[in-house]
């Protein structure tokens, strides 16, 4: 590991923890908010790609599960890890993962369509189901209606994909950023 790679890591863990400071919008239908987090989780992996992308966030959720108050709200510690959200948060590495893998495997055909598709099918849909799911095992509500109740969040994360897709787009057209996202893809 390269420590100009591990500083760009703990940088995306700042800017994760940063956007915790947008307040939570509680659904009262759905114990789980809607937070601005998961654009970072998103931009993590679309920039840094899978092994640092993913480092970012397993810091970040560490800090987390350590009583950091970094969650939207000021929530932390290993309790929010044993509630509602538990399957979204858990589902941030995976996502992290997914998105760097992919696009670390499609770095030099990237563009905005598919940098939004990457981050739709493995950012959106997979972190609202699988999130979903686990929400609906916790508070022992019927799978398909948590599922339903998750779709709530879609249009939303839709707008998220859209700019974590134009950040990455503009930094992939930048020769400096562009050159050090290649590196990280290796």
């Amino acid at each position: 590991m390269n420590t100009k790679y591990l500083v760009y890591a703990a940088l995306m863990t700042a800017i994760i923890a940063v956007m915790g400071l947008v307040p939570a919008i509680p659904l009262p239908f759905i114990p789980v908010p809607i937070v601005l987090q998961n654009v970072g989780v998103f931009l993590a992996g679309i920039i840094l790609g899978r092994k640092y992308g993913v480092l970012s966030v397993i810091v970040f959720l560490l800090l987390v599960m350590a009583g950091a108050p970094l969650l939207s709200g000021g929530r932390g510690g290993f309790g929010v890890f044993l509630g509602p959200s538990a399957g979204y948060l858990i589902m941030y590495i995976i996502v992290a993962f997914l998105i760097g893998w992919a696009r670390d495997r499609h770095y030099d055909k990237l563009n905005f369509g598919r940098t939004l598709a990457i981050i739709v099918i493995y950012g959106v849909i997979l972190l609202d189901a699988v999130g979903g799911i686990v929400m609906a095992l916790i508070i022992h509500m019927p799978i398909d209606k948590a599922l339903l109740l998750s779709l709530t969040f879609i249009p939303g994360d839709l707008i998220k994909a859209v700019v974590a897709s134009l950040i990455a787009v503009a930094l992939y057209r930048n020769p400096v950023t562009a050159r050090i996202m290649r590196q990280l893809s290796a």
